[in-house]
């Protein structure tokens, strides 16, 4: 079957089950922060939804500064009644804005309105989505770290299999093993990682944690018992690859990325973000063989830090929405889910499970790779103060900074953290 015909048969078929008609034309105001690669591939996708739907909906949308000031920015217009009709919003911010009176529940009926279902999605993003049984969202994408690598240096070295795919990595003195291997061979650094930023290595740290089953929070508290221990492990071990050599220390986010694509380092974390960046210069003749693969495992088993952009709806104070209005709004959103392979483009893992099944997702490198970490993602714990620019972040850069970089000693540094966390 066609699957960009079947997409559409799916959509005609939500926008008809929809709970009310959209009679007349609507205009569905749309704020997101997304800039840059995603900014560009969104504006594509609003364009391809506009022109599919002229005459019935149009997306007015409007771009809003990341972080801090969006969500700040939202806040204050829903609480007066001017917030958007629909908006972008991280998973991780959810329970925050709940909290808040921010955002109004899509409710069973909504999702069967744009034809979507539990099933669609991954346990752990729609789970990120769920605040006391209730869903707040829907998920768009998960946007996970990954570990690059040069495919030419570890072929080299020894450390590619017959699949193609890095072998020997797994493991905390296997993944020494190969970097020293991959120093022995001439390359400066094994790893090149975002350094000079603990909140930015708190996601590498916590995956780490949660290979361990690590609990951020339990009944309200950061760290209890035999976590803060694990914390320490999964802490030390990255504070290793800077005290031995393997990863620089103090290492800004573009340096870091220079020091991958220049072929000084043999392998980097970061987001799958720059997937896009990479695919660029290899189009261009201006990079190596590349890859990107999930986080090998260095404790029990695969787990990797994600959080998702998702669409959620405003609860606009005051503000009552027509039924046509609200149709609008659900059949934007069910039209970007099941439209999201283009959005697959920017390196992002469609959230919706039919497009990530497909033959044409499939067939996306390295894309294909690495969506099977979907199934060990672990988000944020659901606390009012974790969350994307939230105050966990803040806590956690103060320590984890000084102690990837070797300033702090890392049992010290996770104590004082624990201390301030549940102090919040």
């Amino acid at each position: 079957m066609n699957f960009r015909f079947a997409l559409k048969a799916l959509a005609a078929a939500a926008l008809l089950a929809s709970a009310a008609p959209i009679s007349a034309a609507e205009t569905v105001v749309w704020w997101d922060f997304l800039t840059g690669g995603d900014g560009i591939r969104m504006k594509k996708l609003i364009d391809d939804f506009n022109a599919e739907h002229a005459g019935a909906i149009t997306i007015e949308p409007s771009t809003l500064d990341w972080g801090v000031p969006f969500y700040t920015k939202v806040q204050t217009s829903v609480a007066i009644g001017e917030g958007p009709d629909l908006m972008t919003y991280h998973a991780s911010r959810i329970p925050l804005a709940v909290s808040q009176g921010i955002l109004t529940e899509i409710t069973p009926e909504d999702y069967g309105a744009m034809g979507l279902t539990a099933a669609d999605y991954a346990p752990a993003v729609w789970d990120a989505a769920t605040i006391e049984g209730k869903q707040y969202a829907v998920p768009f994408d998960t946007h996970p770290i990954v570990l690059y690598y040069n495919k030419d240096k570890l072929e080299a070295a020894g450390l590619i299999g017959a699949d193609g795919l890095p072998t020997g990595l797994d493991g905390i003195d296997g993944f020494k093993a190969a970097m020293k291997k991959l120093q022995e061979g001439g390359t400066t650094w094994g790893t090149s990682a975002f350094t000079a930023a603990g909140d930015f290595q708190f996601r590498t740290i916590y995956s780490l944690f949660g290979q361990q089953d690590g609990q951020m929070m339990t009944d309200g508290e950061f760290l209890a018992g035999d976590n803060e221990a694990k914390m320490v492990n999964a802490l030390k071990v990255v504070q290793d690859w800077v005290a031995e050599g393997y990863m620089p220390p103090y290492t800004d986010y573009p340096a870091a990325l220079a020091l991958f694509t220049q072929g000084e380092a043999a392998m980097h974390i970061n987001g799958v973000w720059e997937v896009p960046s990479l695919t660029d210069l290899a189009a261009k003749g201006e990079l190596f063989n590349w890859g990107a693969i999930e986080l090998p495992v260095f404790f029990d088993h695969a787990s990797t830090y994600a959080d998702s952009h998702a669409f959620a709806i405003p609860a606009n104070a005051g503000k009552e929405v027509s039924p046509e209005k609200h149709a609008a709004v659900l059949e934007v959103v069910s039209w970007m889910a099941k439209h999201s392979l283009f959005w697959a483009t920017a390196g992002h893992i469609p959230a919706y499970g039919p497009v990530t099944a497909s033959a044409e997702y499939g067939a996306m490198q390295p894309n294909a790779a690495y969506s099977p970490l979907t199934a060990n993602m672990i988000f944020d714990p659901k606390s009012e103060k974790a969350g994307v620019a939230g105050p966990m972040y803040e806590v956690v850069a103060n320590y984890f900074t000084p102690s990837v970089n070797n300033e702090m000693d890392v049992t010290e540094a996770i104590a004082g953290m624990k201390t301030d966390l549940n102090d919040l």
